[in-house]
């Protein structure tokens, strides 16, 4: 089955700037390699990548309409509504499931997840789990990694 994508191989990093960020981090080669083919090219850059802090987030409010997600999380909670935490099954979307799960786990007793089985659900169907949340009293879906 043809998706109409191809591999592209990136090309080699400077050998200069690659030999002096193997020597500053002791890294594997290839690994310095992927470094700079993400742009990273410094010490401070590379630790920044291989340990980040919640300084180095973007502002979630930079997104469209975050205000009015918030506020319609904030009115469920208090209204102590039925919520779904609802993700796909790969391993971002699990992920995301299990975050947002857990922070709202922590300040209500009515919060759920579905993940669609793998399996049995092949091709993605959202709707098969809008059908389930209603058929199973939740009035609000959090929708998460739920993109191509």
């Amino acid at each position: 089955m043809e998706y109409g994508k191809r591999w592209v191989i990136k090309s080699q990093g400077d050998p200069e700037i690659a030999s002096r960020l193997a020597a500053d981090l002791r890294i594997n080669p290839i690994l310095i390699n992927l470094l700079l083919q993400r742009g990273i090219s410094t010490y401070d850059e590379a630790k920044r990548f291989f340990r980040p802090s919640l300084d180095d987030l973007h502002d979630p409010f930079l997104m469209k309409d975050m205000d009015v997600a918030i506020e319609r999380i904030g009115e469920a909670l208090a209204k102590k509504e039925h919520i779904l935490v609802y993700g796909d099954y790969d391993v971002d979307g699990t992920t995301a499931v299990s975050l947002v799960y857990t922070f709202l786990k922590s300040l209500s007793g009515n919060i759920h997840y579905y993940i669609p089985d793998r399996y049995k659900r092949r091709v993605w169907n959202f709707y098969t789990g809008i059908d389930w949340a209603k058929e199973n009293g939740y009035s609000l879906i959090i929708a998460l990694d739920c993109g191509n």
